[in-house]
């Protein structure tokens, strides 16, 4: 299940889980209700940021991404997003198309660790959109229709 849980360090969004197992889907929401508890981020502009696929500039919004990197032990206290440790909780499946992008981006710096977040994530969504929002590969809990 921890393996798993990289799912929300790169995908960035919320509830609906039409690809995970159930207990993942669980898991998801329960994430997404704690960092949206925990920063305040409006869901529609989590809905926004998925329909645009574009990283809106959001305070809320950065510390969202921050909570869950930290919730999946992906990201240091000074919002150092650690690579290596991303990589290796990737799910087999997801790890030939999305390590290339996570190596490339590897760990994008901030004024603040939510800002370093969210530019990391902005890396990861401008590097390959297609890639990033194909079959949920990093939008593995965006709002889908």
């Amino acid at each position: 299940m921890v393996k798993y849980s990289i799912i929300f360090a790169l995908c960035l969004y919320l509830p609906t889980v039409l690809c995970l197992p159930e207990e993942m889907q669980e898991l998801v929401t329960m994430l997404h209700g704690t960092c949206v508890a925990e920063t305040g981020v409006s869901e529609d502009l989590i809905v926004r940021v998925n329909k645009e696929k574009k990283m809106i500039d959001d305070d809320k919004l950065k510390c969202y991404i921050k909570c869950l990197l930290t919730q999946t032990a992906c990201i240091s206290d000074d919002g150092v997003v650690d690579v290596e440790a991303t990589i290796a909780l990737l799910p087999d499946e997801m790890r030939k198309v999305s390590e290339p992008i996570i190596r490339k981006c590897g760990a994008k710096m901030g004024a603040n660790p939510c800002e370093s977040a969210w530019l990391t994530h902005k890396c990861y969504m401008e590097s390959n959109p297609d890639v990033s929002f194909r079959n949920n590969v990093i939008a593995e809990y965006t709002l889908l229709d």
